[in-house]
């Protein structure tokens, strides 16, 4: 996985997790990789895949299994839903709408371009993460 500079990697890892689970590749109430696979994977200290793990599991995404391991919750998928949704709406949304009022593009145009992205795209949004 390539980090960015600007966002802590831990932050930058549960963003994956977060495409994992609302990809469908990790399912509700699923087992998913220990701490220490997925430090292998993501080539990081496994202090930090525990500190992404603490941070999903406060926000009820992941939970642990005393000697089993970790597992998606029964309602990942819609809380991880939730939590981006709102993500998008406090954070992308303003500057969205900035540059379409500069831009003076009223938000019809805006909706018949996501529809064109969602009819090209359908069933692929997460192929390639």
């Amino acid at each position: 996985m390539q980090f960015k500079e600007k966002q802590s990697i831990y932050q930058q890892i549960a963003e994956y997790m977060y495409e994992q689970v609302l990809g469908g590749k990790w399912p509700d109430d699923t087992r998913i990789p220990s701490i220490r696979d997925m430090a292998v994977q993501m080539e990081v200290n496994p202090n930090t895949i525990t500190r992404t793990y603490t941070l999903l599991q406060d926000q009820g995404i992941i939970y642990n299994q005393r000697g089993i391991g970790y597992f998606t919750t029964a309602h990942a998928s819609e809380v991880a839903r939730v939590q981006k949704k709102q993500e998008f709406i406090q954070t992308f949304l303003p500057e969205v709408f900035k540059t379409m009022a500069s831009l003076n593009m009223p938000v019809e145009e805006l909706e018949a371009l996501y529809r064109d992205y969602m009819t090209q795209n359908k069933g692929r949004l997460y192929e390639n993460k």
